[in-house]
């Protein structure tokens, strides 16, 4: 049986290593918890294949077939992936999935894909936590030299690490309406709040079998490794859910957030506006 297949993505620190912990309570779903390589294998695929000058000869020629030729491939690298996996359907978690949506389905036509979010100013004040707990290591991409307001400016660019999922949120309305329903945004405040509910009415959504988890006994996965990131976004899980403290916000930095994040509020957290 090839299992089906479910994405999760989303904004970073908005609950997706918490969410492919309670997935992976569910009997029926295979769910490794860790970010996985595949969606960024499948993009690798995709980028080589174009400017190999022996396919684009091909196409030329044969189109159909040497299309045809790469689907095939493409989807069976997907499906092979958690072949053996022996679930009615498997989890796997990167932020690409939501740029890739329709490439995705493309080669899975029944995926689903579950986007965390979350208020902004918390994941702007979540990474800035981290940060000054480990702040004789730097960023990445090298964001420690900046002063509180630039670190949050330069986080919400387009190309990075809060900026560029952003963006993907952004573009959902303009995906087909038939794309837009096979996502499942999930609020990172309402699963804190009402987790058993809200994975009820996920596995509902995902076409599973109802399954009640307890929130305050869960099994705990491999935990993803941390040093890639230099520590600066976290990945543990625990044993029951625990809502985290809020992150006191300096005023100027969260009038910023809001202000140059309008569109999101009005799309996720219209109480806020």
């Amino acid at each position: 049986m090839t299992p089906h297949f479910i994405g999760v993505s989303g904004l970073p620190r908005a609950g997706s290593t918490l969410l492919c912990q309670l997935l992976a309570q569910h009997p029926d779903l295979h769910s490794e918890g860790n970010s996985s390589p595949l969606c960024n294998a499948l993009l690798g695929m995709r980028h080589t294949i174009s400017d190999d000058p022996f396919f684009l000869s091909q196409l030329d020629t044969s189109f159909d077939a040497s299309y045809g030729h790469l689907t095939t491939a493409m989807r069976g690298f997907l499906r092979g992936w958690y072949q053996d996996c022996g679930k009615q359907a498997v989890v796997d978690k990167n932020r690409g999935w939501l740029k890739a949506m329709e490439m995705l389905l493309q080669l899975a036509p029944e995926a689903k894909l579950i986007v965390c979010v979350r208020e902004l100013g918390q994941v702007y004040g979540s990474v800035e936590a981290q940060h000054q707990r480990t702040i004789l290591l730097d960023f990445i991409d090298h964001l420690a030299d900046y002063d509180r307001l630039g670190r949050a400016d330069m986080l919400f660019g387009k190309d990075r690490t809060i900026g560029a999922p952003l963006s993907d949120l952004q573009g959902i309305p303009d995906l087909p309406l038939a794309v837009q329903q096979r996502l499942y945004v999930l609020r990172f405040e309402d699963m804190m709040a009402r987790p058993a509910e809200c994975m009820a009415h996920l596995y509902a959504w995902l076409g599973l079998a109802p399954f009640q988890i307890d929130p305050g006994k869960l099994r705990v996965g491999l935990r993803e490794s941390d040093s890639h990131y230099r520590m600066k976004y976290t990945h543990r899980q625990f044993s029951c859910i625990r809502a985290p403290q809020q992150h006191a916000i300096p005023p100027r930095i969260q009038q910023y957030i809001e202000n140059a994040c309008g569109w999101f509020y009005d799309m996720y957290y219209p109480a806020k506006t």
